[in-house]
């Protein structure tokens, strides 16, 4: 099932980007990545509400509470950056520079969350490289 909507994911950020790019233009991207992230708080409290998951907030502890407000921090900083190197560039070079972030993940996973990290996972860190080479130069 992680498969489907990993998949699902893919679609969605693809179209993230093209409708990103389309209604970025002539917006401050700082505005726009605001606006966008209005939309995805609502969306999410939505789906909060409708699976009747709000119980659960008490019960959030110190240290995830701390992990989830940072990892926060960082979608807002990806989400600005993204926006501004999408209204800077063009929507087929910048998307493939940020998967990079898969390889990015990859590695922090191995050093920070001690995953293992094999020759096959190297070796597609390498594709993903160059691939992304291949599509920005």
């Amino acid at each position: 099932m992680w498969l489907l909507f990993a998949l699902l994911s893919a679609v969605f950020a693809a179209l993230t980007s093209i409708l990103a790019k389309i209604g970025i233009e002539g917006v401050n991207s700082n505005l726009a990545t605001a606006v966008r992230t209005v939309v995805v708080v609502g969306m999410a409290w939505a789906m909060v509400f409708l699976t009747h998951a709000q119980g659960g907030l008490s019960a959030i502890s110190r240290r995830s509470w701390l992990f989830l407000i940072l990892s926060g921090l960082a979608t807002g900083a990806s989400w600005l950056c993204y926006y501004r190197a999408l209204q800077l560039g063009s929507a087929s070079k910048v998307a493939p520079v940020d998967k990079l972030s898969v390889v990015l993940t990859v590695l922090l996973a191995a050093l920070l969350l001690r995953e293992e990290l094999t020759a096959r996972s190297l070796a597609g860190c390498a594709l993903i490289t160059a691939g992304t080479l291949l599509m920005v130069l």
